[in-house]
């Protein structure tokens, strides 16, 4: 398991929830939003559960895309091996200067997310139930006086 150093985790958290994330389900683009139900992703691919993940840049840390794409490999066959069903997905700040692959996967339990998050160094994923709003799960213990809305500090 990855130590997480992360310099200001709420600004960090801010910057996660403030993003847009996209899921692409048979060529069609599926919005998400930190704090928003993400019903019409759920109507077009059923689930109890919504997990969106990534293995690139740790921690926030910019890595090449040499390295990026191998993290993304391992992350790829740990899915495979879970036989979770995944959906190509991506992360970008508001502005489009930043976008980071990832994945859309269903039905991992909590415990099982915590575990690839910690292993491929992430400081936070996207997780929540069916038909309610999409959360931020940051794996960072809480500063003093974080308020970011819609998110789970989960200490390691």
């Amino acid at each position: 398991m990855r130590e997480l150093q992360i310099v200001d985790a709420a600004e960090l958290a801010s910057t996660y929830a403030a993003a847009e994330y996209v899921v692409v389900l048979d060529g069609d683009a599926f919005p998400l939003r930190v704090g928003e139900p993400a019903l019409d992703l759920e109507a077009y691919a059923p689930a109890s559960r919504y997990t969106f993940i990534t293995a690139w840049n740790p921690a926030s840390q910019p890595r090449s895309d040499t390295a990026n794409e191998a993290a993304d490999a391992l992350l790829v066959a740990q899915l495979e091996t879970l036989g979770a069903t995944r959906h190509p997905a991506w992360a970008q700040d508001v502005a489009g200067r930043w976008r980071e692959p990832g994945w859309l996967v269903a039905d991992l339990d909590a415990s099982t997310v915590l575990r690839l998050a910690e292993e491929f160094g992430q400081a936070g994923v996207l997780d929540w139930a069916a038909s309610e709003p999409v959360r931020l799960r940051m794996l960072a213990s809480p500063p003093a006086g974080a308020a970011v809305a819609h998110t789970d500090w989960l200490p390691a």
